[in-house]
């Protein structure tokens, strides 16, 4: 067996994952605790990111929460990966919405502080590797259910120059 990785699709992928983890640190910091992860969608060119929130974002919050992303990866903070057991991972505070079965052994990514949870998926090793951090969309998709989609790196930057050029 012979196993090739796509290594750019990967990279974006990463961008996209560690994103969401920031994304979600920033809506709870902006909105506050009732902000829990309902799913979401990491792909190569974009970032879909469902969560609990009883009302749309007003364009002051959407720029507060679209600036402390940003500001969380100009930081370039250590994106830090650590196996331990569940109890353990809970005592420190680490998030986990889902109602998954977990193993005795957890995986926690935490990044300087402002976001831990467990979570077995690909990361960046540093913020700064996402490069930009730009929200093109937020719905609702159920009551209490909104979703942000957004961008990140190599897709975000010609977003934004298009817009912009308009």
């Amino acid at each position: 067996v012979t196993v090739v990785v796509d290594s750019d699709r990967r990279w974006d992928i990463m961008r996209n994952h560690t994103a969401t983890h920031l994304l979600q640190a920033a809506l709870r910091t902006v909105l506050g605790p009732h902000i829990k992860q309902q799913g979401s969608l990491v792909a190569e060119e974009r970032l879909r990111f469902d969560f609990t929130h009883p009302q749309a974002l007003t364009p002051k919050e959407w720029k507060i929460i679209e600036e402390l992303v940003n500001s969380y990866i100009m930081a370039c903070d250590s994106v830090k990966k650590t196996t331990m057991p569940l109890k353990e991972a809970r005592e420190t505070g680490a998030l986990a919405f889902f109602a998954e079965k977990y193993g005795d052994a957890v995986r926690v990514v935490s990044v300087n502080g402002y976001s831990k949870e467990l979570c077995g998926g690909t990361h960046l090793n540093f913020t700064g590797q996402i490069g930009i951090f730009k929200i093109v969309s937020e719905s609702a998709v159920a009551q209490g259910i909104r979703r942000i989609e957004a961008l990140t790196g190599q897709a975000a930057l010609p977003f934004i120059l298009e817009r912009d050029s308009q």
